[in-house]
């Protein structure tokens, strides 16, 4: 520890902790925009400044470390004036007329720069905006980018080279015509792109967002033809209650149910139920290659912008990763057979819709391995976007039940949304299937966590089974380079896991993947089933109409094939 003065105040901070660090410590705010916890310093909005005594110069609070005795200004009249000029000159190239389109912006009522024009006391502005006329990437089937939003503050181009080791994004062009782009600006679809959208999360104005399809959605409920149903995913409730402004974390699936039946869905049903029937074929096809020696580790397939980072950077590793679909495609795929068949529809007039925290996952619906398996993926902010279209009360909503015959599902599909839950899930049925003894506690605390990797060595009757964890495409690649030593590995792309992922609520609250993993977690506990193999409406199925896991009928249906891309 060492002491410092902050505005004349005493200050104790961590050797190693830079200026911005001690000063929010001390409960001061020092305004940023290109720095974001987790990136390195980048230093390019400069609006950060401060003044240290005996430095004639302003210091940059992002990237100078404190020093023992330093005493710091945060907030005098000079910096106060100078941060204005300066972001006045950051906006200058920026669309700003927000007086007029804020209704159509991505984050209308989130945008950090109306959040810092109010910090900074900006009520006027002294410079004239240019309009350099920039082009819409639209190439991407998952993310779009509105280059004319862009102040170059290159936080999606750092989240994506540090975080998500991908490293599509970059600066190019100088002065005035700097902008992020592509290599050979070929655009977002044209390159490496998994299809994340943490850059989504990173950008500061909305500069990127996801591909709509919120339009779709509402076209096919306005067509009487049309058999509209609806999936949601376990991470979108427990994060959807943030855009109505409610600050208590719980699983909010009922007010779901009640809201989109409101809107006019003609059924409404649970990607946890085939998240249970995941669980059931990735456990047997595992079992399946023990026993028969088939490629080990075997990984885990329900992260498509995994699944896509793996077709770039490991094709070679392409036969480890599991045939499984993910189970917004496995969903897909029964709605319109067994579904179809048990409600004697036409599958051409169904309209498959998900809703999933996820923008890789309107990239998967378009793969031509499964294309058709649905229709429509909307984000959580989609969904809460058109639940307030419909002016729909959802914090008021009585909750109502998923339908039949994909409404019943167990406390191990919640989990999926979680990292590490996927792996918990398959722990909790492994267990039972091999050893036919039950489980006296089903939590595997092991695998459970925000680390970027987790491992253990589980004891299944006389097999010992070691597994890893990794979320974040940056710990994906560590983890692979050492994949050997595992049996079966769960990926993520995402940090936290499908709670973090690109289409959940933007927050910059610090601790909300660890309040939405303890929601996801304690909506576990409340369930009497928490084993996706107890799940009666999965046995139903399989009796039905897929007679066991790895039938003929499950191959075609429920699993699938990835390509080596280059």
């Amino acid at each position: 520890m060492m002491d410092i003065r902050i505005n004349g105040c005493k200050v104790q901070a961590d050797e190693g902790m830079t200026i911005l660090e001690a000063a929010r410590k001390a409960g001061i705010k020092i305004p940023t925009l290109c720095y974001m916890e987790g990136l390195s310093p980048y230093g390019g909005c400069r609006l950060c400044i401060v003044e240290v005594a005996g430095k004639r110069d302003f210091s940059l609070s992002c990237s100078e470390n404190v020093e023992e005795g330093m005493e710091i200004q945060t907030h005098t009249p000079l910096l106060r004036q100078t941060r204005k000029n300066i972001f006045q000159l950051i906006i200058a190239n920026h669309a700003f007329d927000c007086h007029l389109n804020c209704l159509t912006c991505s984050r209308t009522g989130s945008c950090e720069l109306h959040q810092l024009m109010g910090e900074l006391g900006i009520d006027q502005f002294d410079y004239v905006f240019e309009d350099n006329d920039w082009d819409t990437d639209e190439s991407s089937l998952s993310i779009v980018r509105e280059n004319a939003k862009c102040i170059s503050c290159a936080r999606c181009v750092r989240t994506c080279q540090e975080i998500q080791h991908a490293g599509i994004l970059t600066m190019a062009g100088r002065g005035p015509e700097t902008k992020v782009s592509t290599f050979m600006d070929r655009g977002m679809g044209n390159v490496d792109c998994t299809n994340c959208g943490q850059c989504i999360k990173a950008c500061p104005t909305g500069a990127i967002h996801e591909v709509y399809h919120i339009n779709q959605v509402i076209s096919s409920l306005a067509d009487p033809t049309k058999h509209v149903v609806f999936q949601t995913a376990p991470a979108v409730r427990v994060a959807i209650g943030e855009l109505f402004d409610s600050h208590v974390h719980e699983s909010l699936e009922g007010k779901i149910v009640a809201a989109l039946k409101r809107i006019g869905a003609d059924a409404v049903f649970d990607t946890n139920f085939t998240a249970d029937l995941t669980i059931m074929e990735e456990v047997n096809e595992l079992l399946d290659r023990v026993k028969n020696g088939g490629k080990l580790p075997m990984i885990t397939s329900c992260s498509p912008g995994w699944i896509k980072f793996a077709e770039y950077y490991f094709p070679d590793s392409l036969e480890n990763i599991s045939t499984c679909k993910s189970p917004q495609q496995m969903f897909g795929a029964l709605a319109k057979s067994y579904y179809a068949e048990k409600m004697d529809l036409n599958p051409k007039n169904i309209v498959s819709v998900s809703v999933m925290p996820c923008t890789a996952k309107k990239f998967e619906m378009a793969r031509d391995e499964m294309a058709g398996d649905v229709d429509y993926v909307l984000t959580t902010r989609e969904l809460g976007k058109l639940i307030k279209l419909y002016g729909i009360d959802f914090l008021s909503l009585e909750d109502e039940s998923y339908d039949e015959p994909f409404g019943i599902s167990t406390g191990a599909s919640v989990i999926f949304g979680a990292t590490g839950g996927v792996m918990e899930a398959a722990l909790r049925t492994a267990y039972e299937v091999i050893t036919g003894e039950e489980l006296s506690d089903v939590s595997f605390h092991q695998v459970r966590g925000l680390e970027g990797i987790k491992e253990a060595s589980v004891q299944v009757g006389d097999m010992t089974i070691k597994v890893a964890v990794a979320n974040g495409l940056e710990n994906a690649y560590r983890l692979m380079q050492v994949k050997e030593q595992y049996h079966f590995i769960e990926i993520m792309a995402c940090p936290g896991g499908c709670l973090g992922g690109g289409g959940q609520p933007i927050s910059q609250e610090r601790d909300i993947l660890k309040k939405r993993s303890e929601a996801i977690y304690n909506r576990d506990q409340t369930y009497t089933l928490r084993k996706s193999h107890e799940n009666p409406a999965v046995a139903k199925l399989y009796e039905e109409y897929l007679d066991h896991p790895l039938s003929h009928k499950a191959h075609e249906l429920l699993h699938t094939h990835y390509m080596k891309r280059s």
